[in-house]
This record gives structure tokens, C-alpha cells and sequence, in this order.
């Protein structure tokens, strides 16, 4: 499942519901990335989310 290792943000659900009140099931996926950080000294293939990316919680590996 699609999931931030960094916060654990996953996809949200809800409903989507028509100017006639018709209501469909929906999802909301975050924008997940894969990035190589430092993790625990060493560079490591993650899944993060752009919010953690950009708030500064990766520390990217160059």
C-alpha cells in the first residue's frame, strides 16, 4: 500500500457527491516519492511523501 516511511501518510477516502447528491466513493493519494536519503549513516532507497521533502525531515543523499 502507498504509504510515507517518513510520516505514514496513506491514501484518505471520502465521498465525491454530484450537484444531483449522487455520492461515488473517492480516494486522496499523497504525492509519494522515491528519494535516496541518509538513513542511519548510509544511503537508503526511501518512499517519502513531497510535504516531508520539502519541510526538511529527508536528508537527501547526494
Amino acid at each position: 500500500m502507498a504509504k510515507c516511511e517518513i510520516c505514514g501518510k496513506t491514501v484518505q477516502t471520502g465521498m465525491s457527491i454530484s450537484h444531483s447528491h449522487i455520492r461515488t466513493k473517492k480516494q486522496w493519494k499523497p504525492n509519494l516519492q522515491k528519494v535516496r536519503a541518509i538513513v542511519d549513516g548510509s544511503p537508503k532507497r526511501v518512499v517519502a511523501c513531497t510535504r516531508c521533502l520539502r519541510s526538511g525531515k529527508v536528508k537527501r543523499a547526494i
